[in-house]
């Protein structure tokens, strides 16, 4: 098989809020490059969409679990990554975008901008990556792409340039107009497969071309060959827009815009088009860098074959062959059987398989090369770790997991479903950073936190059915944080005789609340502490903030500054300076006014507008802040802060409020300071 140019492979995820049409556009993209030869729905009858191959993903018609798949179109090799829009399951966004490329931002025609926007538009930001949009839906009633085209602009602080027109809307929708080519696109035959490019109808031809000038306006600003051709009055080729496009859109100053209906098989062929000519292949991303495991420098690495292998082991799944790890190649080449340094553990792995991926199918492949993504089978690693080449050991920087929210309490049924449910956890908690397994010896039972309720009953539904485990779950326990609200000092002393050597330390310091979770300062100077015993100090302090004084959760936001003490040249040991801190710290925390935090979700319902008072009381008295809200024709979407707290079984409460008619959506905002009373209560 002949390697495709690194300039004809395109890296690219789609991704939204729930419910945009993700996975039914990810189907088109299948279909239309002739991936699949019959369309599956999300919901109703038939397998399930290809991507959502996971029985449990088919029966609730959502995505779970990001799936990988390659296709082509027009001699490019697209790698797709269909990816959940549920918050719960966040961190497979994450890691996706850590890896991709480019992406596809899906929006609602009706919703526009919803909070599960935002969560991945901050995502795409912090990872840098260009990105188009795709405006779905528009054959629903109450589709306005304009408006979700502004709300782009106001809500994201996005520079979009619309590329197309809708050909009607609503039940009306039948094709777009390409400002850039001026024709008019249809789309006949049974799924939309017979493509058309007409002339533009008459009675839209103003409309048209008065968007053609307001859209060469735009893009002049970031070319001047398209401004001489404005200025000399001459027409501006096509491929003169689609590179000025590209270079804005890989610079990240503008994002392109194209409209459509995924259901209605609308539009799609469009989308693929623009993925080709705007978003970056492996060579157009900006520079990765890796660290030396060795040497702590920096090194850059490019899309280079010849280079040194280097690659990040992104996601991790587990079926009846072994283990299967997903990973995109940064730099140089991977062949079958060759063996690859794991720089987190620093042993070698052995790749026995590499194989191309579509959902759940695998195609073996001999070898794979920078740029590309693919999964080797049976190799031994965690999510995030970096394989290289032995002559390089590099390490890549580590995902951003954020921290679970929620808890469950768990106890297995019998002694086999205790093996089976030890089995499962730790796959799952290999296979998803966000979710974490614990055991509470007291009670006799396993702690699991994760993102969401959602996030644990999924995870729960699938040790039963993947793994037969049985257990009983306790209530949903929310993950508090203590802090302090000002600063205060310690100076504690360890002394103990016992006979023999004795234990002797003394720590003096300070504790001051700050930004980040921990920080640790040592401003010892003339060796009142020597330096062997430093680290002891801080394993000691970092002991002290795993359990707080108030309700023993852990302490957050807390800069410890250790500033003097003592030693004895005999009785001295790292051992009993960590005690003396983990002391001193405590001692510190019970002046430095501690307070409960609890976390905050911004949650965001769509209701019609008869329910919206009721829906407003009920969250006032849930102790909800609102921050906004937004009226449509006949709904209204409330955007409210709500500790996590008191929105246990809202779902019901909702449906029974609404007659089944409002749906909401829920996403972590941050941590808050508890009210005294409420505090209280917290056991």
């Amino acid at each position: 098989m002949t390697a495709i140019p690194r300039e004809r492979i395109r890296n690219i995820g789609i991704s939204a809020h729930i419910d945009s049409g993700k996975t039914t556009l990810s189907e088109r993209i299948l279909f239309y490059t002739g991936k699949i030869h019959k369309i599956e729905e999300v919901r109703g009858g038939g397998d399930g969409a290809t991507l959502d191959y996971m029985e449990l993903e088919q029966q609730k018609g959502i995505t779970i679990t990001s799936a990988a798949t390659t296709c082509a179109w027009n001699d490019y090799q697209i790698n797709l990554i269909d990816t959940p829009g549920h918050v719960d399951f966040t961190i497979e966004v994450e890691r996706s975008l850590r890896v991709l490329d480019g992406g596809i931002m899906v929006l609602c025609g009706v919703a526009g901008v919803q909070s599960q926007s935002f969560t991945v538009d901050r995502q795409m930001k912090r990872y840098g990556v260009p990105r188009i949009a795709f405006i779905n839906k528009l054959d629903r009633a109450g589709a306005d792409p304009f408006r979700v085209v502004q709300s782009l602009k106001d809500k994201l602080n996005l520079s979009p340039i619309l590329l197309q027109l809708p050909i009607g809307l609503e039940d009306e929708f039948s094709g777009v107009i390409d400002l850039i080519e001026m024709r008019a696109c249809t789309f006949e035959g049974e799924n939309g497969e017979n493509w058309t490019k007409q002339p533009i109808p008459d009675s839209l031809q103003a409309e048209a071309q008065a968007a053609r000038d307001h859209l060469l306006d735009r893009i002049s600003l970031y070319s001047d060959a398209i401004v001489a051709n404005l200025l000399a009055e001459q027409e501006v080729p096509s491929e003169l827009i689609w590179e000025a496009l590209r270079q804005a859109t890989l610079k990240l100053e503008i994002v392109p815009v194209l409209l459509g209906s995924a259901y209605k098989n609308k539009g799609v062929q469009n989308l693929l088009d623009a993925v080709t000519l705007y978003l970056p292949s492996p060579l157009d991303r900006k520079i990765v860098t890796a660290t030396n495991v060795k040497t702590g420098e920096e090194v850059n690495l490019e899309a280079n074959p010849d280079a040194p292998f280097v690659g990040l082991a992104f996601k991790l799944t587990d079926d009846e062959f072994g283990q299967l790890t997903y990973v995109r190649i940064y730099a140089g080449r991977i062949v079958k059987g060759t063996r690859v340094i794991n720089s987190r553990t620093g042993s070698p792995v052995r790749v026995s398989r590499i194989v191309r991926l579509h959902a759940d199918e695998r195609q073996d492949i001999e070898n794979a090369e920078a740029g590309d993504i693919v999964a080797f089978m049976g190799v031994d690693c965690a999510s995030g770790d970096t394989l290289c080449a032995p002559e390089r050991v590099l390490s890549l920087e580590a995902m951003f997991v954020p921290e679970p929210v929620i808890t469950l309490a768990i106890t297995p049924k019998s002694q086999e479903d205790s093996v089976r449910m030890a089995k499962a956890l730790n796959r799952f908690v290999k296979e998803d950073p966000t979710l974490r397994a614990s055991s509470d010896p007291e009670a006799n039972e396993i702690l699991i936190s994760g993102m969401g309720e959602l996030h644990l009953e999924i995870y729960l539904e699938r040790m039963r059915r993947e793994y037969n485990a049985e257990v009983y779950v306790g209530k949903p326990a929310v993950a508090y944080r203590e802090t302090i609200a000002r600063s205060a000092s310690f100076d504690y002393t360890l002394k103990k005789q016992t006979g023999g050597s004795g234990q002797y330390a003394r720590v003096v310091g300070s504790i001051e609340p700050c930004e980040e979770g921990f920080s640790f300062e040592n401003r010892v100077v003339g060796g009142a502490i020597p330096k062997q015993f430093i680290p002891g100090c801080e394993k000691g302090f970092r002991d002290a903030i795993a359990t707080g004084r108030l309700r023993g959760y852990p302490v957050v936001n807390v800069k410890v500054i250790l500033s003097g003490g003592d030693f004895h040249p005999i009785d001295s040991s790292e051992n009993a300076f960590r005690f003396a801190a983990h002391q001193g710290f405590e001692q510190a925390f019970d002046r430095a006014n501690p307070l409960m935090l609890e976390p905050i979700m911004l949650v965001e319902v769509e209701t019609p507008s008869q329910f919206v008072g009721r829906i407003q009381g009920d969250l006032l008295s849930r102790r909800g802040t609102p921050i906004g809200s937004e009226v449509a024709a006949d709904y209204t979407v409330l955007r409210v802060e709500v500790p996590l707290a008191e929105m246990f079984g809202y779902s019901t409460n909702l449906r029974s409020a609404t007659q089944g008619m409002a749906t909401f959506s829920m996403e972590f905002s941050g941590y808050r300071p508890m009210a005294e009373k409420v505090g209280a209560a917290v056991r």
